[in-house]
């Protein structure tokens, strides 16, 4: 076999149409071995002589899309030296942009022996390990362009991949929980249909079932457990992981381009699959362990802000090289709209402290491709210092923990509550404003994964989370839920309408708040995962999506998740069809200078019709407001500079547990119309709802939110 010098860069496998470039660094290792493996078991070892700033390289004319390979590094095996060199085992690529099999779990992937850890193990990991795969980059994108969807335009849908498509009647078999299963129009036109413009998927970097797990007899199902960055997960792939994955992918993404859909991919930068020194030994840790890790005093050990074992190093040169490759490959060449960073305040802490302006940040900045696509921070870690909302740079938006938290606390009837709740609704300026953001740098959001799915949050008090097998311990157990007078499943008549009216009344608050909204698949039509507030290891039809059927419900009756995904429907395209619920700029609280209206932009009032005072923010136990908002005082331009008008609105919010009468307004509009009423059934008045004049006296149910527009 041939083998010529090749290059340094790029790093990981390059296919040119005759041969392969291989490049890896490692600082720590004495030498390198290229490994290439065939069907039969056996293997191909080939030294990559050539080093230029410690990256190993060679060409291997011939060597075609398909080929599996990995790397044995030798080096030292000196874990107090935060060194675990070890050429038994074969170590995948950091930079593959496919990976092919899965870990068969044994000692033989370990660096040690199982029963002393002190010493070194020198079994062979190949047959065990999954392996690095040689992909052809080429692919037809046709006209595909990104959509580029404006914020204020955004509604983004959560989604896991199998979990979505693992149980739609309208796939076939073949296709569900896969790739393929995304881009086939009975979900397409479930998503266009809602209004979604930006599908955010659960991690599909090529992750890793823990070991943990598998000897449970559970999966790590959510995916947060990466091992190759470049490489997507091939188990979502319908049709073969030797490349296969990557096709399906991009002509997945192809597919939700042309539906005018962004894709937006949940990344994992903060930690990888090979855990604390007690971890496999998988890639890192094999290549060159201190170079990749944060380690701690006592070099044998990982600094740990992510709660898995391990955390990267975010000062090492190569880790931030290798996550700014990463990002701009999936979007160059897998063409993906932006990312949501996992327990991003991770990535912050250079050294300890969590650092807004540490080097990932600067180097994201100033980034010519990755700064121009959607960047969303979940704002917090587990380490010390790490809950930051509102604390990321300019450039970025977040998840809002704060609204998910206020608005949870005031329909469940949490006191002191109403005037953060102002702020919550009208985008969060306490966090955002400070630093020249606006508010779509808030993603709101009611639920995600992490945590009760909306049905949940009104159906229990408590987790349920026995089937994790931590006997209940796993899972947050501060919920901020209410299971509404019975806890779990019923067939109280009661309790079930109180229930829909409360999963209408966050629906409804999170469409018309400012920001930008966020939906956790499956919560259009009432999904449940049965109290477990923790599914990350349920692969299963307890975390899978229960499609609605076609046709009535029990005794005849319409199916109440059918109505709920048509209330749904009609609040997200409420939301897109008025501008006023999406502003670009904070509200001023006053009349704005050249729209020609004397009326404030927004004003607060008591359910007596009274402007709101001090007083009435300050009271313990308020919970009931009138929002106006104003459509003639909306001060940013359009897209060419001409004034945005819009109707007016006015939303009434009903917290408490009677029904209160509300007044509406005498001075802000003479005519309204009921367009908005969480306590009938079907959510949406049918047709036109009733007229009201200023000064009417409306009942609002307890619990319950009315919406009334007044034509512009």
């Amino acid at each position: 076999m041939q083998v010529w010098p090749g290059e340094a860069y790029p790093l990981g496998a390059t296919y040119d149409g005759a041969g392969t470039n291989f490049a890896v660094f490692t600082e720590a290792a004495d030498r390198v071995e290229l490994c290439l493996l065939h069907d039969d078991g056996s293997e191909t070892a080939i030294e990559l002589r050539e080093s230029d700033a410690f990256v190993r390289h060679a060409y291997v004319p011939g060597i075609m899309p398909g080929q599996r390979y990995g790397f044995r590094v030798h080096g030292p095996y000196a874990p107090e030296r935060g060194l675990r060199c070890n050429s038994a085992k074969l170590l995948l690529d950091p930079y593959a942009r496919a990976i092919s099999g899965s870990v068969q779990w044994g000692e033989e992937v370990y660096g040690y022996h199982f029963d002393d850890p002190e010493r070194r193990n020198d079994l062979d990991s190949a047959p065990h390990t999954m392996t690095s795969v040689v992909v052809n980059p080429y692919f037809d994108w046709g006209d595909d362009r990104l959509p580029r969807t404006e914020y204020h335009h955004t509604v983004i849908y959560e989604a896991h991949v199998k979990g979505l498509t693992m149980r739609h009647p309208g796939l076939p078999e073949e296709l569900r929980g896969t790739y393929a299963g995304l881009a086939h129009p009975a979900v397409i036109e479930h998503l266009t249909e809602l209004g979604v413009t930006a599908l955010e998927l659960m991690p599909v970097h090529q992750f890793v079932n823990d070991h943990r797990l598998v000897d449970m007899g559970l999966n790590n199902y959510w995916g947060y457990n990466t091992i190759g960055f470049f490489a997507p997960h091939n188990a979502y792939a319908s049709w073969g992981d030797r490349g296969q994955q990557v096709l399906e992918f991009k002509s997945a993404v192809k597919a939700l381009h042309e539906a005018g859909i962004e894709v937006i991919l949940d990344v994992v930068y903060n930690h990888t699959a090979e855990g604390n020194h007690l971890g496999p030994t998988l890639s890192f840790k094999g290549i060159d362990n201190p170079s990749y890790y944060r380690l701690t005093d006592d070099r044998r050990y990982y600094m740990d802000t992510t709660g898995t074992g391990n955390s990267l190093l975010m000062r090492s040169p190569h880790v931030l090289q290798m996550i700014m490759d990463s990002l701009r490959y999936w979007v160059t060449e897998m063409h993906v709209d932006g990312f949501r960073f996992d327990l991003a305040a991770t990535l912050a802490r250079q050294f300890h402290e969590v650092d807004r302006l540490s080097s990932f940040f600067d180097l994201v900045q100033q980034d010519p491709v990755v700064s121009q696509v959607k960047l969303i921070a979940e704002p917090w870690d587990v380490g010390e210092g790490g809950y930051q909302v509102g604390n990321f740079p300019p450039l970025w938006t977040e998840w809002n923990g704060k609204y998910r938290d206020t608005v949870r606390d005031l329909w469940r009837g949490e006191p002191r509550t109403l005037a953060e709740f102002a702020s919550r609704l009208t985008g969060s300026s306490d966090l955002y404003q400070d630093d020249g953001r606006r508010p779509l740098a808030s993603i709101n959001f009611v639920t995600c994964h992490d945590g009760f799915t909306l049905h949940d949050l009104v159906s229990y008090n408590d987790k349920r989370n026995d089937a994790n097998g931590e006997d209940n311990r796993d899972g947050e157990s501060h919920n901020r839920s209410w299971n509404c007078g019975a806890e779990g499943e019923t067939d109280d008549p009661e309790v079930l309408r109180l229930r829909a009216r409360q999963m209408r009344n966050f629906i409804a608050t999170l469409m018309l708040s400012q920001g930008v909204p966020m939906i956790s698949h499956g919560d259009e039509v009432a999904r449940t995962q049965r109290g477990n507030n923790n599914a990350y290891c349920q692969d299963n039809e307890l975390a899978w999506l229960d499609w609605p059927g076609s046709g009535d419900g029990e005794d005849g009756e319409e199916d109440p998740r059918g109505r709920m995904l048509e209330f749904t429907r009609a609040m997200v395209w409420l939301r897109k069809d008025h501008p006023v619920f999406r502003r670009r700029r904070f509200f001023h609280g006053r009349p704005v200078e050249g729209t020609h209206d004397d009326l404030s932009d927004i004003a607060w009032f008591t359910p007596e019709g009274a402007e709101m005072t001090q007083r009435d923010w300050d009271s313990a136990r308020a919970s009931a407001l009138t929002v106006f908002l104003n459509g003639n005082a909306i001060s940013e331009p359009g897209q060419r500079g001409e004034r945005i008008t819009d109707d007016s609105f006015l939303l009434m919010f009903n917290a408490s547990p009677k029904p209160l009468d509300f007044v509406v307004p005498v001075d802000h509009g003479k005519q309204w119309q009921v367009v908005v009423d969480t306590a009938r059934a079907e959510g949406v008045p049918p047709g036109t709802g009733p007229k009201v004049s200023a000064g009417t006296r409306l009942t609002l149910a307890d619990r319950s939110m009315t919406v009334l527009q007044r034509p512009a």
